[in-house]
């Protein structure tokens, strides 16, 4: 399955995901920039097979955006592109060292430029490209649910103010890593800040209520059944205590929780 919209051509690919997919995109006609190719497929393949891949990029380093950056950019003879500072992580992410590095306002030159916008918070090295007035998210956001922000890499002060940029700069589309495109950007990101700030609210009544360890507080704040991903919500429950620890909301010193 792909998905045109103007310059941007979205291919679902299958990974290891919890979503079960990843979204690789074509940004560009003949000459294009290939983002977040998790893993080869036929799908990809074929829509790749008229065109010339002369740059690969991934908004983040996680296995299920960078598992077959080596195999496109090789077969291709694609020019690597990953975020300044973060060379030798990538290259063990993806299997291949980067040629090029970007920072945020680094403009790729494919069709108009495609403009690099530091969005951290779901990883330290996460970013958007700014395209044809949309702009390639990532695991920022989502269109229904919400996205994984886990310590000890997850950083949710950080991806709270992404999600304030994008809303303030109101993109026309928001290309997600997973799912379908998200037509509403303002309201999505809302949406997604609503979230995450319920969530810090049930974490803080339950220190305030007496819960110390990471387990404590995710008994308290969790009414859902986490069979399958309590390691997550344990990882969630740490982004969360350490946001409200350097706000100064709560004492957190890695292994107990206490009402500042």
């Amino acid at each position: 399955m792909t998905e045109e919209h103007a310059a941007i051509r979205r291919v679902p690919v299958e990974t290891d995901s919890p979503s079960g997919a990843t979204n690789a995109y074509l940004v560009g006609a003949d000459r294009t920039l290939l983002i977040d190719p998790g893993t080869r497929s036929d799908a990809l393949d074929a829509a790749l097979a008229d065109r010339t891949v002369t740059h690969v990029a991934a908004t983040h380093h996680h296995r299920d955006h960078v598992g077959a950056v080596a195999d496109y950019a090789r077969a291709h003879d694609a020019t690597v592109w990953c975020r300044a500072g973060r060379a030798a992580d990538f290259a063990a992410a993806a299997g291949i060292d980067p040629d090029r590095t970007f920072r945020e306002g680094t403009t790729i030159p494919v069709g108009d430029g495609v403009e690099v916008l530091g969005l951290p918070g779901h990883a330290p090295e996460h970013v958007g490209f700014a395209v044809d007035g949309g702009v390639l998210a990532g695991d920022l956001v989502v269109a229904e649910g919400s996205v994984a922000v886990a310590a000890p890499e997850g950083d949710l002060r950080a991806y709270c103010t992404s999600l304030r940029r994008l809303h303030a700069t109101a993109p026309s589309r928001l290309y997600p890593g997973h799912g379908p495109v998200v037509d509403d950007p303002r309201s999505t990101c809302r949406r997604l800040l609503r979230h995450r700030l319920a969530r810090e609210r049930r974490i803080r009544a339950a220190v305030a209520d007496g819960a110390e360890t990471v387990d404590e507080v995710l008994g308290a704040a969790y009414e859902k059944d986490l069979t399958g991903v309590r390691e997550l919500a344990r990882a969630t429950v740490r982004a969360h205590l350490e946001k409200l620890a350097v706000e100064g909301a709560v004492a957190w010193d890695g292994t107990r929780a206490r009402p500042a």
